[in-house]
């Protein structure tokens, strides 16, 4: 028993195929429209790729970009298979294309759902890619006079005064590095050579963060070295009184100015995946219909139309047993009972066996 079964009259089938035709239009667009959010993201992750590991953090933006592209040609072709569909005589031109599109479509259609919900599971790879970027980033912070390194002072502040952030987790991580250079340093003073002494691999650690991580808001004057010292400024406790310099990590920060764009995008594409699924329903009955006018003869007559011309179950079955049976075509049965065409070859004598052959008339 057919699915969804619809009966359609001629002028049914001609306002189907023009709405149709216009709706592959506008998926076009929307091809369009996914591949440029995936072209914006793949720019705002490479515009931070200084401050991320590399992995597989692409993947999302270059599945969109893929899904937009094959959505603009597939749309495309959509529209011109519809437009012909309104004519019963331009329909046979494409009457053993057309299943075949279908199938091709629900694929790709099935890509897009794929792809928003990449954009809900990509948090933990992108979390971990930031997690260990930033941490290499504030590693080479002092590392100015390096190539390939002395961008990175400049990228972390400002990420930091961008997103308002400081550290990878928070402002104490700069306590655990190095980050100021040892050409600033003063050799010569007592109190720096203390402080290399006192470190085991001689790194010359404070309890201060870089200027990028003052708060500009705040009332008083930035406190940026001796954060844990009480002592050194006036009025302060840096255990009950707000700091003047931002709390939050910049791994937080960058997470969840992503996590926004993905989601965003996330329901762009489950937007576009719907609309998509409802074009294909229609194609599906569009193609239905018309293959069912043919067999009947009648072009003006009425025709059904389904999404399966079985149901659900049989369906299955049916796709099963062609998966089954593929690679079986060309091997050769061995089964007793079971003769192969190609080597039992019928005798052509028509039963005649015993054939006195004509003597040759000897010579005179």
């Amino acid at each position: 028993m057919a699915v969804l079964k619809v009966k359609f009259t001629k002028t049914k089938r001609d306002k189907l195929a023009q709405v149709l035709w216009i709706l592959n239009w506008v998926s076009v667009v929307s091809g369009i429209i996914l591949f440029s959010l995936g072209l914006f993201l793949k720019i705002e992750i490479k515009k931070r790729n200084e401050v991320m590991a590399k992995g597989d953090i692409n993947s999302v933006p270059n599945m969109l970009i893929s899904v937009g592209v094959i959505a603009c040609i597939i749309n495309f072709l959509g529209g011109k298979i519809c437009y012909d569909c309104s004519d019963a005589n331009k329909f046979s031109r494409w009457k053993l294309v057309m299943l075949p599109y279908i199938v091709c479509t629900f694929c790709f259609t099935f890509c897009i759902l794929l792809g928003a919900l990449m954009c809900y599971t990509m948090r933990n790879e992108l979390e971990e890619s930031l997690y260990l970027g930033l941490r290499d980033a504030i590693k080479f912070y002092k590392d100015t006079d390096i190539p390939g390194r002395c961008f990175l002072k400049k990228t972390v502040d400002m990420l930091q005064i961008g997103f308002q952030c400081c550290g990878n987790n928070g402002f104490r991580d700069w306590f655990e590095v190095q980050w100021v250079s040892a050409r600033y340093l003063n050799m010569a003073s007592k109190e720096v050579l203390d402080r290399l002494k006192s470190n085991v691999d001689g790194k010359f650690l404070v309890d201060g963060v870089p200027f990028s991580c003052c708060n500009p808001s705040s009332p008083r004057p930035c406190i940026q070295y001796q954060l844990t010292n009480n002592s050194a400024h006036y009025n302060y406790d840096f255990l009950t009184e707000e700091l003047n310099i931002w709390v939050k990590g910049c791994r937080e920060a960058l997470l969840d100015y992503y996590t926004a764009i993905m989601r965003s995008i996330g329901i762009a594409a489950l937007l576009v995946w719907l609309f998509e699924l409802s074009v294909l329903i229609g194609v599906r009955y569009l193609q239905t219909a018309m293959k069912n006018v043919l067999l009947l003869g009648d072009l003006e007559g009425e025709s059904d139309g389904w999404l399966l011309e079985n149901s659900f179950v049989e369906t299955a079955k049916y796709n099963i047993n062609i998966i089954k049976n593929l690679g079986k075509a060309n091997q050769i049965s061995t089964l007793s009972g079971m003769n192969d065409p190609n080597i039992d070859v019928q005798n052509t004598n028509c039963g005649k066996n015993n054939v006195t052959a004509k003597s040759i008339p000897a010579a005179s």
